[in-house]
């Protein structure tokens, strides 16, 4: 019988992966085509513009005519386009990154974002990250930028304890502050509070940790020397091969937290992590990271820590409460696709 031949499984899901590579190619190369398209129709209009501000307006209805069952020849959807072909004038960064995530994407960030620089940042990201819609929304709303590609903000050893490229990669997944917007603050709110919390809400503490980590456990237990330990959180990460002890503090920093995080540190190495592995890292997380103060602790460590303040909701600074979308527009954002 076949449903028992090893044989034949074989061969249906050689078949069931040839299909989806395939479906997904196609899928990638309409979405090409349609930005490109888009951006054609863009470069056309900026050399059209003669004509007044009616111009597009009139197209709109004329396409709509020609092309009734055609989506996104709205004279709006046209503006974005002219624009689109307006600010995107490289033609590599197009071929190589724009054009590989899907238009609602490309406006949306266009809309939030102005400077160049930080708008292309959001736009790597997203292809290599594979960011939806809202998750793109919430990192622009959170500034993700400033909290992560800006590396002199942080405070770590890591160039004097890690190796070159490695530092850099590590340093780069570095947040500072971290946003727990999902914690629901309580006047006694302890760390295994905000630990559990963490836990129950595991998803978005891995998009708020950013790409690749993988959660080993809370309150990971080490006994040494007849004596028990609990690491508040272990992590690996995929990207850089690496263990992440994070070590959650209710109070501003403290230099003897930074030797606590180091001894665990020492012990993933010594016990768990593997000769393929890279040093593991820590990240030190507290209210307030008293960053001289920090930094002077950190300066003889041996082992690679970061040390960052993290947010949660009733927390959130003011300019960042600002910039946050209500439901209803990400609800609107949603609804008014274009495509």
């Amino acid at each position: 019988m076949l449903e028992n031949n090893n044989q034949y499984f074989e061969v249906l899901n050689d078949i069931k992966n040839t299909l989806i590579t395939t479906r997904n190619k196609i899928i990638d190369n309409a979405n090409k085509d349609l930005i490109l398209m888009y951006y054609k129709i863009g470069l056309k209009l900026i050399e059209n513009n003669k004509w007044g501000l009616s111009f597009i307006d009139t197209l709109a209805k004329d396409l709509k005519i020609e092309f009734p069952n055609i989506k996104g020849m709205s004279a709006r959807n046209l503006r974005y386009m002219q624009k689109f072909a307006t600010e995107f004038d490289n033609d590599e960064f197009l071929q190589h990154y724009v054009a590989k995530i899907p238009w609602s994407s490309i406006t949306t960030i266009m809309d939030q974002v102005k400077e160049k620089n930080i708008r292309n940042w959001y736009i790597e990201e997203t292809v290599k990250n594979g960011w939806s819609r809202p998750i793109i929304i919430h990192q622009i709303a959170s500034k993700l930028y400033e909290r992560q590609a800006l590396l002199e903000n942080k405070t770590t050893n890591f160039d004097n304890t890690l190796p070159s490229p490695n530092n850099e990669q590590v340093a780069y997944l570095l947040k500072d502050p971290y946003i727990f917007d999902f914690i629901i603050n309580n006047k006694d709110l302890k760390e295994l509070d905000i630990e559990r919390q963490l836990i129950s809400n595991i998803t978005k503490l891995l998009l708020e940790l950013g790409n690749g980590f993988a959660f080993i456990g809370r309150q990971y237990h080490l006994e040494i020397d007849n004596e028990d330990y609990y690491i508040d959180l272990l992590f690996y990460n995929l990207k850089v091969r690496s263990y992440v002890v994070i070590e959650l503090k209710t109070t501003e920093f403290k230099p003897e937290y930074a030797g606590k995080l180091n001894f665990y540190l020492s012990a993933v190495d010594k016990y768990i992590k593997d000769e393929k592995d890279n040093p593991t890292f820590g990240i030190l997380l507290c209210k307030d990271k008293k960053k001289v103060t920090a930094e002077l602790a950190l300066k003889d460590i041996n082992k690679p820590i970061g040390v960052s303040e993290y947010k949660i909701l009733s927390e959130i600074p003011e300019f960042l409460e600002n910039t946050l979308p209500s439901i209803e527009d990400i609800e609107k954002r949603l609804e008014n696709d274009f495509l």
